[in-house]
């Protein structure tokens, strides 16, 4: 495969799994707070004595949960066989590590939520409604330590943890279990599932929204949206929270990825942060263009949300390219050639096996005893960087910049939007005024598609973010593929493309037949 097939067949690998997982994130967030939302209702129901309104309320939304959670299965399962389809070498790297909460996920959390699922939808008539709450709790409850599960393994590619590289078959292997299951991937979770309760919450306030506006079930509209509200409110003050400690740990683990978010070139303390801004598309590393045409800045600010000290010094994309040495920040060209270091010696080893050296042979993997003085050394100086051996060149490093800086500011914008979106419904219901303010319900039904779009920013600055790497500073995306031809890709690329197309018409077609109907007994 020549190098420029193999650029090709990483490119399209990298959108068809792009496109899985973007339209992937579109139905799995409603899933995780649409669940707790019925739940709460249902609850409601039985603590009012069987309030048949309650009852009838929490039906429909279980209709449209029902729908979200059945097209939802069909593109994870997609997503999933990705792995080991278009990314067998990353597969076969860390599969021994990443493959255990994937199946803990199948195994446990997907049949939990599976299987309480039909309780929940088909079996009001046939279970005791005690029994048929815990059903329902049991369904939202499992289909949120289902995403803890998917979430661990992707904070581990962000920081990967708990495991040992094992020369002799070429891969990383797991050590401690739990180690994987790190701060940063339980701050991802946090973060990704309170949005996911965000979105969820403005879905049922923009539909019951629309019903007032046309002044159907008016009474029971207007308690979906108290519900909802208030799910929604604390659930946006918690997104802001484990917003804060995620940039603490990208500061720490993904200084790059910082940087880029920010556009700052040139690190130093109290390292401003750019409120607003449009960015220079003709500044590059190395020119002397300013990297902003225009922002507004709060000097200290960045500092302060990396580290929460206004003094402390931020890395530019800069430092993290050519290196520091008053920082004590190793040069990227540096990293590349320890990396090849590590390379080499597996090279070697390989040799060595094969013409019988043993002695060659064990003295190479003592090099990689992660229980000897000797080991340790090596894996900190020189494997440690092993991912840094495949890059070509230092700028490698440099994700989308463009794509991280206004993804970042998309989100965050939203998510303040959404505080007062909430906080202002939760005003007005209480004043008994909310049907009063036509304009305003339309603003709240219009919001609708805005926690999706907060949503995917928030992947883009995450993912594309962390480039080049599928595991942090550990293996590249260009060495993480198949052997795969590229036309092959390009065609499963579309295809995909057209089903999942078709797939979210379809869901959005049924929404609106059902939301139309409405509530019914």
């Amino acid at each position: 495969m020549s190098i420029l097939t193999a650029i090709d067949v990483v490119d399209w690998s990298r959108a068809q799994f792009a496109l899985t997982a973007m339209y992937h994130w579109l139905f799995v967030p409603l899933t995780l707070g649409l669940g707790f939302i019925c739940a709460f209702m249902e609850t409601i129901y039985l603590k009012r004595g069987q309030d048949p309104e309650w009852k009838k309320m929490t039906k429909f939304w279980m209709r449209l949960f029902a729908i979200n959670f059945a097209i939802g299965i069909a593109t994870g399962l997609i997503l999933e066989f990705e792995f080991g389809t278009n990314w067998s070498n990353y597969s076969y790297f860390v599969g021994d590590i990443f493959g255990a909460p994937l199946a803990i996920e199948g195994i446990f959390a997907f049949f939990m939520e599976s299987t309480f699922f039909a309780v929940m939808f088909f079996g009001w008539d046939k279970v005791s409604p005690r029994f048929h709450l815990a059903s329902t709790w049991l369904t939202a409850i499992g289909a949120n330590i289902s995403a803890l599960w998917i979430l661990v393994a992707n904070g581990w590619m962000q920081y990967p943890t708990g495991m040992a590289f094992n020369v002799e078959t070429a891969r990383n292997e797991m050590v401690n279990f739990w180690d994987i299951i790190s701060d940063v991937a339980l701050v991802k979770f946090g973060h990704s599932v309170t949005s996911g309760f965000v979105l969820a919450s403005v879905f049922v306030v923009g539909i019951s929204a629309w019903f007032l506006l046309k002044k159907r079930n008016t009474h029971l509209a207007e308690k979906s949206m108290k519900v909802a509200a208030i799910f929604g409110l604390i659930s946006s003050i918690a997104v802001v929270w484990t917003g804060d400690a995620s940039g603490i740990y990208v500061a720490k683990h993904q200084p790059m990825k910082l940087a880029s978010m920010e556009a700052l070139y040139q690190g130093s303390e109290k390292a401003p942060l750019s409120i607003v801004g449009i960015l220079n598309p003709k500044k590059e590393i190395g020119n002397d263009e300013d990297p902003m045409l225009w922002d507004i800045k709060v000097n200290g600010m960045l500092s302060f949300l990396a580290f929460h000290d206004v003094k402390s010094f931020v890395p530019g994309i800069n430092d993290l390219v050519y290196g520091n040495t008053e920082r004590d920040i190793m040069s990227t060209a540096e990293k590349m050639e320890r990396g090849k270091v590590a390379i080499e010696q597996l090279r070697l080893y390989k040799e060595a096996i094969q013409e019988g050296d043993t002695a060659t042979a064990r003295s190479i993997v003592g090099k990689f005893d992660h229980t000897t003085a000797e080991g340790q050394q090596f894996l900190n100086d020189y494997f440690k960087y092993f991912g840094y051996g495949y890059l070509s060149a230092p700028t490698d490093i440099i994700p989308n910049i463009a794509l991280t800086f206004y993804g970042f500011r998309i989100m965050v914008a939203l998510g303040l939007w959404f505080i007062l979106l909430f906080t202002v419904i939760l005003i007005l219901l209480h004043k008994q005024r909310i049907s009063s303010y036509k304009w305003w319900l339309w603003v709240v039904v219009w919001s609708i598609p805005l926690p999706y779009i907060a949503g995917q920013a928030g992947w883009v600055v995450t993912e594309v973010g962390r480039q080049p790497w599928t595991i942090q500073d550990l293996l590249p995306t260009v060495a993480s593929i198949s052997s795969l031809d590229a036309a092959a890709v390009k065609v499963t690329f579309f295809l995909f493309a057209v089903l999942f197309t078709i797939l979210l018409i379809a869901e959005i077609r049924i929404m609106l037949k059902q939301i139309k109907i409405g509530p019914k007994e």
